[in-house]
């Protein structure tokens, strides 16, 4: 790129000033089709968003004692991660869990963990974010099934399952089913959730993880929203009513250090989706308004001169709150090196709180709505993301575009251009090739003990040991034949996980009918 111009991360050009002459045509009033300035007339100054901090490690009973530090101090969700055996539906006594158990996120494989995981908490109080995939149905019946015996009104249940299986495809690797069970499995739960927990978010389309794999924040608009219109599509074609199910979808986005393209982005998606929606038929507001929770870039974060990512997570935070996000995570200073430590956890939501009550960023809608910059970069983010659909369009959809390859091939390619940037010092990172120091990591760092499989894998003995084994394989016997036909597979799942079957056995009851992607 030549030195008398400057560009964007995504690569679009900035101009050296920008006047009225730059401005678009100005964006309606906030709480207004199509919603670029927020989905509420009011945004901050009527409800704060939702302060979550993703956490889960080791046991269950391990991270229940953080999710109680966290709720005492401030925290308004719960967000929850998941370790990889429970992410691809191996217990943890499966030899492919060796080495995994309770690593990057907690070992749930029954109801007894899930009661352990939310002991003392009552579902009815807290909004709970599960990040989780191929098995997200499975953990929604574990929730479910621990909301009925806590007593709660299934009716005011509130949370989110991100249930994103095409950005797995694309860009992260925890699948298990090929596509198209997948996609029956996603609007088997739009479905049930519709009459059973209306109040529940069915899907986190997501372009967090889009991103975190190198995309251009273009890429992650364009790859995310042609995901959620396959997935819109897919329950219109199973007979559902855009209108209920719609208001049950929200999004997941990554917040990086370009602060004004996140804004635009942010800004600009929200304005497409309400597009998007009103072109498939939706005609109530709630269901073309696009609600979403966004986390601060995990790959972003640095080893070297950790406390820098301090500052990092403070313009990210800036950027989503300034965008109009509805919940927010902000990431701990340590993540480049470990889980973060409780102290680093702490900074972290200390962040949010002082952009919420400190900084006057929330005491207006849409701030940097007008800004000759900002509304210019919105509408030039747009026409680059719709550019890229069109050519999502053109192959046939996001399904079609994921197997031949297309968008994984793009993202891979932005990635090796980012490095290259970086490599070539066009794209300076403090700390890694610039204004670096000698420096003794001193930092703490969050160690989770191998042993961790051995106290699962005797608690999954003991449960197999006491639980009642012709109602499960009845259980299992049921699951079997309603995947084999077309019914909703959700209450056999949930009938399932009350009478004591494991993760693993329902996931595997389901590999046999479905098989598994490769």
């Amino acid at each position: 790129m030549s030195e008398d111009k400057k560009y964007t991360d995504a690569g679009l050009e900035i101009k050296k000033l920008y006047t009225a002459a730059d401005l678009p045509l100005l964006p309606e009033a906030p709480g207004t089709f199509p919603y670029t300035r927020g989905i509420q007339p009011d945004m901050y100054r009527g409800k704060l968003w939702t302060m979550r901090q993703y956490a889960g490690f080791s046991t269950a009973a391990e991270s229940n004692r953080r999710y109680h530090y966290l709720l005492s101090q401030g925290v308004s969700g719960l967000s929850v991660a998941f370790d990889l055996p429970t992410q691809i539906g191996y217990d943890s006594d499966h030899a492919l869990a060796e080495g995994e158990v309770g690593k990057v996120g907690v070992a749930i494989d029954s109801i007894e963990d899930m009661q352990e995981l939310f002991q003392g908490i009552r579902l009815e109080d807290v909004s709970t974010s599960m990040t989780i995939n191929a098995t997200g149905f499975i953990l929604l019946a574990f929730y479910t099934a621990l909301a009925k015996q806590q007593g709660a009104d299934l009716s005011k249940i509130s949370g989110t399952i991100q249930n994103d299986i095409l950005k797995e495809y694309a860009a992260r690797g925890t699948y298990i089913y090929p596509p198209k069970p997948s996609m029956r499995i996603i609007t088997d739960i739009f479905e049930w959730c519709s009459k059973e927990l209306p109040k529940w978010n069915t899907i986190s389309i997501s372009g967090y993880h889009i991103r975190e794999a190198g995309s251009t924040a273009v890429q992650e608009v364009a790859f995310t929203l042609a995901n959620g219109k396959a997935y819109v599509e897919a329950a219109l074609k199973k007979g559902l009513d855009i209108n209920v199910f719609g208001k049950r979808l929200s999004f997941f986005f990554n917040s990086h250090n370009n602060l004004f393209e996140e804004v635009a982005k942010f800004r600009a998606a929200r304005r497409m989706w309400a597009q998007i929606m009103k072109d498939l038929g939706a005609t109530d507001p709630k269901a073309m308004m696009l609600r979403f929770h966004t986390q601060t870039g995990g790959s972003t974060l640095t080893a070297q001169q950790p406390l820098n990512n301090i500052s990092r997570v403070t313009i990210q935070t800036l950027a989503a709150v300034l965008g109009g996000t509805q919940s927010l995570h902000t990431n701990g200073y340590d993540e480049a090196l470990s889980l973060p430590t409780e102290e680093a956890a702490r900074i972290a939501l200390r962040t949010q709180q002082i952009v919420a009550f400190e900084s006057g960023a929330a005491d207006t809608v849409d701030p940097l709505a007008g800004s000759f910059y900002v509304e210019n970069l919105t509408s030039a983010l747009e026409a680059a993301a719709k550019k890229l659909m069109e050519q999502i369009e053109s192959r046939g959809g996001s399904v079609a575009a994921i197997e031949q390859g297309f968008i994984q091939e793009e993202i891979a390619r932005s990635a090796y251009a980012y490095q290259r940037q970086i490599e070539d010092n066009e794209k300076i990172i403090v700390g890694v090739n610039k204004f670096q120091v000698q420096e003794e990591t001193n930092i703490p760092i969050l160690r989770v003990d191998d042993s961790i499989r051995q106290i699962q894998s005797e608690k999954l003995a003991r449960l197999r040991q006491m639980r009642d084994h012709g109602k499960v394989d009845q259980c299992l016997q049921e699951l079997n034949d309603c995947a084999s036909g077309d019914e909703n597979i959700m209450p056999a799942v949930l009938h399932a996980v009350e009478n004591k079957c494991t993760l693993g056995e329902i996931a595997d009851t389901l590999r046999e009918v479905f098989g598994e992607h490769r």
